[in-house]
């Protein structure tokens, strides 16, 4: 495949040569406000006014809540021109920064990285990649992924839409990915060995999530990253190591592509990873679907439990074995518990209903670092960094449990994620999920969440050492897991609220039933945001 797509030309109906769509957008980055001139000369003006309604309408926003302040276009790439009076649609590939204001509100559990109290988030200029399909006339079927028409620039009159609604335009990103090559500042690569077939039928996913998936035939199923960041994503990276070993519970890359992250003067160019290809498992079940239905009939969900623990074990030793690992010692153990410290300070201040947990739940970390000064160690390796039941699949095949997103929790930076850490992070945030499972499923007052953590735990203990046997570890992370889950859920959705509050006072030793008197007078069960 050219590393160019040609241009096509042709007559605007004012009878001057269109060019292609990019004929105006600059060299250099070029920056805009939400209200600028909607004639302002150049592409990215042209947009402003659409995407600063649209971004923040997609789930995958990261800045809900604050104003947009301007635009960055980082870079563009004409995938498909449009040549004015076409009658197929075209396509362009934006990275665009989008700039935000820093609000105390905005602050996400794992950027609270100051002292203990309110924490100000700085502001952000967070890279988001963006497909935009480009029509005279938008079809009927398509008029859901409507943006709307730039009053100016390039694309004046034109339609503009999400460009993965329209399968013509998603399948060229398989061909892309098929017949890899570079176009412009993009680069699509291939695995080695792998032979990806054409004409496969592009389906866009309609399941909410922070990123957008295309399943192609029953056989492939592309992501794509939405917020993009310098670094290649442990999306990729994990699986790919995963695969050198020979480990078969994580669906290996086919095919991938990358940006060029422009850098600072002097420093190392990092590629951003912007999607990846990897085998479609069809008629698979994820285990969070699976533990709703067994609730609902009342069945049994232990031995699903004992073999999916059994498969995560597996999936942390291969990883262990692919990449470095490394021994928390005491000053690692201490900066470990003051993070987590500090994450509870900042949930607990924007949480009323924790606050008479904290002396609590502060005790549970300073135990672990208490364990630290006293010589005990641990050991940290890459590990999932999101792992719920949501993301593990049974297979429709041979029934086997596959682990799945490999992104860790996007709101994190990216260097956290990549960063070594204890298995018992990834143990502690599928326990957690049995719980929601078990809520969700009204299985309150029974012990199906009980026996399914201890049944995870058991097939886990059957491979890497039973994760109960480190109940510090353990409980600290899940204390931090559900201060999370608390400072989501009161944001989110207040209605969820109880679910993590129930094992917050699970954690804090508090009998269920029982008020807990506070700096805010006694703490209701479950909770509720002020």
């Amino acid at each position: 495949m050219s590393d160019a797509a040609p241009s096509r030309r042709g007559t605007t109906r004012r009878g001057t040569p269109p060019g292609p769509l990019l004929s105006s957008v600059r060299a250099a980055a070029a920056t805009a406000a939400p209200r600028a001139d909607a004639a302002d000369a150049g592409l990215l003006g042209s947009l402003v006014p659409l995407l600063a309604e649209w971004l923040p309408r997609q789930r995958w926003f990261a800045g809900k809540g604050r104003p947009i302040t301007g635009f960055t276009l980082v870079s563009a790439t004409e995938l498909l021109p449009h040549p004015t009076g076409a009658t197929t649609p075209g396509l362009l590939h934006l990275l665009v920064r989008a700039h935000q204001p820093g609000s105390a509100a905005a602050v996400h559990p794992a950027e609270a990285a100051g002292p203990a109290g309110p924490v100000v988030h700085p502001g952000t200029d967070d890279c988001y990649q963006l497909l935009l399909g480009v029509q005279e006339v938008l079809p009927p079927h398509l008029a859901p992924a409507l943006i709307g028409r730039p009053a100016g620039g390039p694309l004046h009159g034109r339609t503009v839409f999400e460009g993965l609604a329209d399968p013509r335009l998603a399948a060229l990103l398989l061909e892309r990915l098929r017949v890899p090559g570079r176009l412009g500042p993009l680069r699509f690569t291939r695995e080695e060995g792998v032979t990806i077939s054409a004409g496969l039928v592009p389906r866009l996913l309609g399941t909410e999530q922070s990123n957008s998936s295309v399943v192609y035939g029953e056989t492939y199923i592309l992501k794509l990253f939405r917020r993009v960041c310098p670094g290649t994503n442990p999306d990729l990276e994990l699986p790919r190591a995963l695969a050198g070993t020979g480990c078969a519970r994580v669906p290996a890359p086919a095919a991938w592509f990358e940006a060029d992250a422009p850098g600072r003067p002097g420093a190392e160019a990092l590629p951003m990873t912007l999607g990846v290809l990897q085998p479609y498992l069809p008629g698979s079940a994820d285990g969070w679907q699976l533990a709703l239905s067994a609730l609902a009939v009342r069945a049994d969900f232990t031995a699903s439990a004992r073999a999916l623990g059994h498969a995560t074990a597996e999936v942390h030793a291969a990883l262990a074995e692919a990449l470095p690992t490394l021994v928390l010692r005491r000053p690692q153990l201490e900066h470990l518990t003051t993070a987590m410290t500090r994450r509870l300070d900042a949930a607990a201040d924007a949480v009323p209903a924790l606050r008479p947990y904290r002396a609590a739940l502060r005790a549970t970390y300073e135990e672990l670092a208490a364990l630290g000064r006293a010589g005990r160690t641990w050991r940290a390796q890459r590990i999932h960094g999101d792992l719920h039941l949501g993301q593990a699949l049974r297979t429709a095949e041979d029934g086997r449990w596959a682990l799945i997103d490999f992104e860790g929790e996007p709101a994190r930076p990216l260097a956290e994620r990549c960063r070594p850490q204890p298995t018992a992070r990834d143990v502690a945030g599928m326990l957690r999920s049995f719980d929601y499972a078990a809520a969700v499923g009204r299985a309150g007052g029974t012990t199906w969440s009980e026996r399914a953590r201890a049944a995870f735990c058991e097939g886990y203990g059957s491979v890497h050492g039973d994760p109960r046997e480190e109940p510090q570890l353990l409980r600290a992370h899940e204390t931090d897991k559900a201060v999370y889950e608390v400072l989501y859920e009161a944001r989110h959705r207040p209605d969820w609220l109880p679910v993590p509050m129930s094992a917050i006072r699970r954690l804090a030793g508090v009998p269920a039933g029982t008020d807990v008197p506070g700096p805010d007078g006694p703490g209701p069960p479950g909770g509720s945001p002020s």
